[in-house]
């Protein structure tokens, strides 16, 4: 008898299954709903992939829909960024694209409707006097004294408010619930503010917005949202998410689910930093590849598979936790080793002769694109008599165990020849310029016929042929020793976050790589090109991570 897979599912699937189950929905609606403020980051990616996963796996909808209630921080450029890192992950909301302003004159029925009910009242109190009144975690809050206004007073100041006749601050539109609750956020919270500010969708048409905690559930109701999930800090907030469903009046209420919020160890993500960090030019955009912003992650050479990855080997949870960056870093290896070609390129040139080898001789080598994938084929590699290797690889006073090149010792030049050192030029600094080597005709493809063996083997690339290009080496934006912050908040940087190789020299088949092409550089990393900086044949690499990391997985119970 054969054995059934037992499939794990989590709190939230089990949660949309018992509902579909017990008839409470008949179809699946998720949404994912940003504020158009600032850049999306790595955290967003999981509540975009979830969101989107979900709708996917039960068949349903998913829709994107921007909360554009506070103009005063909102740009179109937000708007399209958020849409090209949504696109980018995979999740595909094909025509339901909405905007919370696309409903703000729903909401205003909304709220004249509450304020008919006796359920929400105009208040002159100032936001300090709001606070003031509001009481404590363990004290109970005092109600306004603009409470117990009458519904027609209520009904016209609020018109008022709508036609601009009062100043910024002056009064706001609050729910009459409970001022003791223990769930400070029933304590007639705000539900509109007065605001002359120009809208990036409606322009001046409106001087009043409502507060998110109002929207939110009045979009989610209108769109036929069945189960919005959120992160954990609105599980205070659920009380009210349901109070405005349930008063308003909308027959099928929304459910909000919470979940953890997935954090990377000393990696940057709050706006306000990363807004200063731009404004300061420490990092040139919001997608600067040392930013965990999605679009600095694609534009690093990140793939929307390794960050898929990274969100299954977390899991969702109800339970806040940190995770290394090297899982980060694990999965995007995980993910290239199999697709990139391994290809070389020197990033600290210095020049070999092979004194030897006929002046004018190119002869063309058959090299595998990778050799854990045979179906990325082999390509055509040319060798000469002059080569770039790397700095590091040669000196002239070696330590003990190096098996590279020195005077004397012989060493592989990899899938070509082998070769031994004979010595050096200097300049006048001392700095080396060029070194000398003889080759043994007979070791063609990196093997000796008399079966000697050597201990090093260096990679290489022709001088005649070189493709110049940028390389960029990145290390963590932030002093991962001291932390992400300094005692005062400002930010912990790293100064040597970002190391630029100018005169790096490429072998001719990266001549024709496109922005976001990746490869793996032999000994270097995997390697991306840069899609804001490259130009035709002024290619820019971005190393998107090293080759070998001390990251491992946890060992899974039998």
């Amino acid at each position: 008898m054969e054995e059934k897979e037992v499939v794990s599912k989590n709190f939230i699937e089990l949660a949309i299954e018992k509902d579909l189950a017990e008839g409470v929905y008949d179809h699946v609606c998720t949404r994912f709903p940003p504020e158009p403020n600032g850049y999306l980051h790595i955290g967003h990616a999981k509540a975009i992939l979830l969101s989107y996963g979900m709708a996917k796996k039960y068949n349903g909808e998913f829709h994107l829909r921007f909360d554009d209630t506070n103009p005063t921080k909102e740009k179109t450029e937000f708007v399209e960024s958020i849409k090209e890192d949504i696109r980018w992950l995979g999740a595909d909301w094909k025509d339901h694209l909405y905007f919370a302003s696309d409903y703000f004159e729903e909401m205003y029925e909304a709220a004249v409707k509450l304020i008919k009910k006796g359920k929400a009242y105009v208040c002159d109190l100032s936001a300090d006097e709001i606070r003031e009144y509001r009481g404590t975690l363990t004290e109970p809050g005092k109600n306004s004294p603009y409470r117990d206004r009458s519904v027609e007073e209520n009904l016209e100041l609020f018109e008022q408010m709508r036609a601009g006749k009062f100043a910024d601050g002056s009064r706001v539109l609050r729910a009459k619930i409970d001022m003791s609750s223990p769930n400070i956020n029933m304590r007639d919270p705000i539900l509109y503010r007065v605001a002359h500010v120009t809208h990036h969708n409606t322009g001046d048409k409106w001087c009043i917005y409502p507060m998110y905690d109002f929207a939110h559930p009045i979009e989610d109701a209108i769109e036929g949202i069945t189960h919005s999930l959120c992160t954990l800090e609105f599980e205070d907030h659920r009380p009210l998410y349901d109070w405005v469903v349930r008063e308003v009046g909308y027959p099928v209420p929304p459910r909000q689910i919470e979940f953890a919020k997935m954090y990377l160890t000393n990696v940057v993500t709050g706006k306000r930093y990363i807004k200063k960090l731009v404004e300061d030019k420490v990092v040139d955009g919001w997608d600067d590849p040392r930013i965990a912003s999605i679009a600095g992650l694609r534009r690093r050479g990140f793939t929307p598979e390794s960050i898929q990855m990274l969100i299954d080997l977390c899991g969702i949870s109800k339970a806040n936790s940190s995770v290394d960056y090297a899982m980060l870093e694990y999965c995007i290896r995980e993910d290239l080793k199999m697709k990139s070609p391994r290809m070389m390129a020197i990033l600290d040139p210095v020049k070999l002769v092979i004194d030897n080898y006929p002046e004018d001789q190119t002869e063309m080598l058959d090299v595998p694109n990778n050799l854990e994938n045979e179906s990325l084929g082999s390509r055509q590699v040319p060798f000469g008599r002059e080569l770039y290797i790397e700095r590091e690889d040669f000196m002239e006073v070696p330590p003990r165990k190096y098996f590279r090149m020195f005077p004397g010792n012989e060493v592989r030049l990899m899938n070509a020849y082998f070769v031994t050192c004979t010595g050096c030029e200097k300049d006048e600094d001392g700095n080396v310029t060029v070194i000398h080597a003889t080759y043994d005709p007979e070791s063609k493809g990196g093997n000796s016929p008399d079966g000697r063996k050597v201990k090093g083997t260096i990679h290489w690339v022709a001088a005649k042929t070189a493709v110049r290009a940028e390389c960029r080496l990145y290390e963590n934006l932030i002093d991962e020793e001291k932390g992400v912050y300094n005692e005062d908040g400002s930010l912990n940087l790293n100064p040597n976050s970002l190391t630029v190789k100018k005169e790096c020299c490429l072998e001719p088949a990266f001549a024709g790589a496109k922005p976001y092409d990746r490869f793996q550089f032999v000994r270097n990393g995997y390697f991306c090109v840069d899609a804001k900086d490259s130009r035709g044949d002024a290619l820019v690499f971005n190393r998107i991570v090293s080759l070998k990391s001390s990251f491992k997985l946890p060992k899974q119970n039998p």
